[in-house]
């Protein structure tokens, strides 16, 4: 297993998709990683040369910011936006959907499972 910013990419997997277990690094920035180091997408990463890897880990090291670095700097944007107590802070803070998103019926997936009321039926209903 190669060992690129902190992360270890099977040996078996294309470099232009093992790049992708990168946090930060996804179709087109592993497509410009490898046209910058020259190394060929297609190629396994158990076949790549130290020189290769040596490559890929120092562009990506100058070029982007990924990993633990890019994880911190997103947890202190939201974490900026609920101290200034701004609208999206505030939807932080509920866990409820940040941009816009209906929540009357859908946004399970951010509000959790669904709290039954008792006593609550449809109008028509006895």
């Amino acid at each position: 297993m190669a060992r690129i910013a902190g992360v270890d990419i099977p040996n078996h997997m294309q470099v232009e998709y093992g790049l992708r277990l990168i946090y930060g690094i996804g179709p087109t920035r592993a497509k410009e990683v490898c046209a910058a180091t020259g190394v060929p997408p297609a190629k396994k990463v158990g076949e790549l040369s130290d020189d290769e890897l040596v490559r890929i880990r120092e562009f990506i090291d100058k070029n982007y910011v990924v990993e633990g670095d890019l994880r911190r700097e997103v947890r202190q944007n939201i974490q900026r936006l609920i101290e200034i107590n701004c609208y999206r802070g505030q939807r932080h803070r509920r866990n409820l959907p940040v941009r816009g998103q209906r929540t009357r019926t859908n946004a399970r997936q951010r509000r959790g499972p669904r709290k039954t009321v008792a006593g609550k039926r449809r109008a028509g209903k006895k």
